[in-house]
């Protein structure tokens, strides 16, 4: 009987290729348990996607506070005040509330760490330099390795969206030899490694004229929000290619 799902009829993109590395294999894996851990495998392989199932993705309520709250008081604080201490005293000190907050509700604390060590390291340049623009450059190098990241996996041919999606998904690496699937995945990874780029062209001119205010509402607006646009978009485009539950390589 002939498999007239949309899958079965990809074209193999190489059907000469090797198979692949075993290291590209770890990668993925590991990759795709990084995902399935902040709860974006969840929302992958649903077949409907709730505003419960994004905010899950995005790290929760609690979690969503950690990643915006700390950027928007020094925001705030800095603008009325002009302070920089003051501004990132409030800052840095919420993301302690966090950590000690999580790790006395004995919850997953990854994440509040993580965000402390972040906040706490970008207040120590800041306070090192005097400039309250500076509190976002690490910013700017953590968006530019994810960009280089995704840039290289692009022009390898072996596109990170699709090594996570594939895990996710069961289908491993077997995407890469449908031509469909094999696209999406590349668009995909395009996409991502736009939004990197993006918050590089749109922010790094308010960071070298100076204006802190400009610099800190677009990074506020081009983090979480941007994020679960994009997250929405890749799911639309995951569920064209994978549109049922059962792995498309099956």
């Amino acid at each position: 009987m002939s498999d007239d799902r949309p899958e079965a009829r990809d074209e193999p993109v190489d059907p000469g290729e090797p198979r692949e590395p075993e290291a590209v294999d770890e990668v993925g894996r590991s990759l795709a348990a990084a995902a399935e851990r902040s709860g974006l495998g969840r929302i992958a392989r649903d077949e409907t996607l709730t505003p419960a199932d994004l905010v899950g993705a995005l790290g929760g309520i609690r979690g969503l506070a950690e990643a915006i709250l700390p950027g928007l008081v020094f925001l705030i604080v800095y603008t009325f005040t002009r302070e920089l201490v003051w501004a990132l005293a409030a800052s840095v000190g919420l993301a302690i509330v966090f950590t000690i907050a999580r790790l006395a509700t004995r919850s997953q604390p990854t994440q509040a760490i993580a965000g402390l060590v972040g906040v706490a390291a970008s207040a120590a340049l800041s306070l090192w330099t005097g400039r309250a623009e500076d509190n976002y450059v690490i910013g700017f190098y953590t968006n530019a390795a994810y960009a280089i990241a995704l840039l290289v996996s692009l022009l390898v041919r072996w596109p990170l969206v699709g090594l996570v999606v594939g895990f996710l998904m069961g289908d491993g690496t077997a995407w890469r030899g449908r031509k469909r699937t094999y696209r999406a995945m590349q668009f995909l990874t395009l996409v991502w490694f736009g939004m990197f780029v993006a918050r590089l062209v749109v922010q790094l001119p308010f960071y070298f004229a100076g204006n802190v205010e400009a610099l800190g509402a677009t990074r506020l607006l081009m983090g979480v929000p941007l994020y679960a646009l994009l997250l929405v978009f890749s799911w639309l485009v995951v569920r064209a290619v994978y549109p049922s539950k059962t792995p498309a390589a099956e």
